[in-house]
């Protein structure tokens, strides 16, 4: 690793851990308190660990999930010790997210780079509900893949907004990179399918599709996404290359709700998981990557237009558990 990759990757650490203080400090440290009040994991301590769990967004099913991996670890390995513990659990959570890893082999890498096979565009349809960060989402999207070396076109298909235009419009002259739009009231089909012959013809290498936030009516909800799907594959037939659903970490089991019915509308194939710099509710990472089996693949930890990061897994949970003694 070079010196430059050293100190961007120290940086992105000490993001990330400020970043989750809030989550560590409000729930996470109820587990050191939890495994002080206790000489050995027997069924009580097991049922704090699980509300603790509960209490932090992580979800019912999933936090079951976790108990019982670590009923089975201990009833194994015989577990007498503090810095035991802290490491099963930092391998059963981290074990527990890589099993919904699932990515394309020509999907960004974690420095926001195209692999040389990857197809161009590379083509990302965002949904979610207004109010999640949806769009500041794509506008840091944008100025990562830029920096990265990459030409980025953006789409204004929520055209049922005027703010969401004028903010996407914003944003784009922010990362400097060129944005399609139409006016208010637009087929997002034809904002969509603009975009992607733009795209073409300036041999660009990623185009980001915002979406209007609605869910007051799933089917309604389905058929819009669906025909602007249809109509990009008329430019780019493996269009989109990725449907990433971006919810708000902050509300918590609101969360969750968001991703059942987005799910059931639409074939989501990731998460953008924003605000977790302003939460306790940092668990919902885990929750909802765990019982929809769709990858994380980036986290929002702050306003400014680096602070989102490709999540990592390990340096997630490494850092959840990074203030408790080991």
């Amino acid at each position: 690793m070079s010196f430059f990759s050293k100190i961007f990757s120290r940086e992105k650490k000490e993001t990330l851990d400020k970043g989750l203080e809030r989550t560590k400090q409000g729930v996470w440290s109820k587990i050191t308190r939890a495994i002080a009040g206790h000489s050995t994991i027997d069924d009580d301590f097991l049922d704090e660990l699980e509300e603790v769990f509960i209490t932090s967004d992580v979800g019912v099913e999933t936090t079951l999930k976790i108990i019982d991996r670590i009923r089975d670890r201990v009833a194994r390995d015989k577990y007498v010790g503090t810095d035991e513990l802290h490491r099963m659990l930092r391998e059963e959570i981290a074990a527990l997210l890589a099993e919904n890893e699932k990515t394309s082999p020509d999907a960004p890498t974690r420095d926001f780079r195209l692999p040389d096979t990857a197809r161009r565009p590379y083509v990302i349809m965002v949904v979610g509900v207004n109010g999640v960060g949806k769009t500041t989402t794509i506008g840091k999207l944008a100025h990562q893949f830029t920096a990265a070396g990459c030409k980025v076109v953006l789409g204004a298909a929520d055209t049922f907004r005027a703010a969401a235009i004028d903010q996407l419009d914003v944003w784009a002259e922010r990362a400097g990179v060129p944005i399609v739009k139409q006016q208010l009231g637009s087929d997002p089909a034809s904002v969509a399918f603009d975009t992607l012959q733009s795209a073409v013809t300036q041999n660009a290498d990623v185009v980001i599709i915002d979406t209007a936030g609605r869910l007051h009516n799933k089917k309604g909800l389905m058929d819009e996404l669906t025909k602007i799907k249809r109509v990009m594959q008329k430019v780019v037939p493996s269009a989109p290359d990725d449907v990433m659903l971006v919810l708000d970490g902050s509300t918590g089991q609101n969360a969750f709700e968001q991703a059942r019915q987005f799910v059931a509308a639409t074939d989501v194939t990731s998460l953008a998981i924003t605000k977790l710099d302003g939460t306790a509710k940092g668990g919902v990472v885990i929750g909802i990557s765990d019982q929809f089996g769709i990858p994380v693949k980036y986290i929002g930890l702050g306003e400014g237009i680096t602070d989102l990061q490709v999540f990592d897994k390990e340096e997630f949970v490494n850092s959840l558990f990074s203030d408790m003694k080991r």
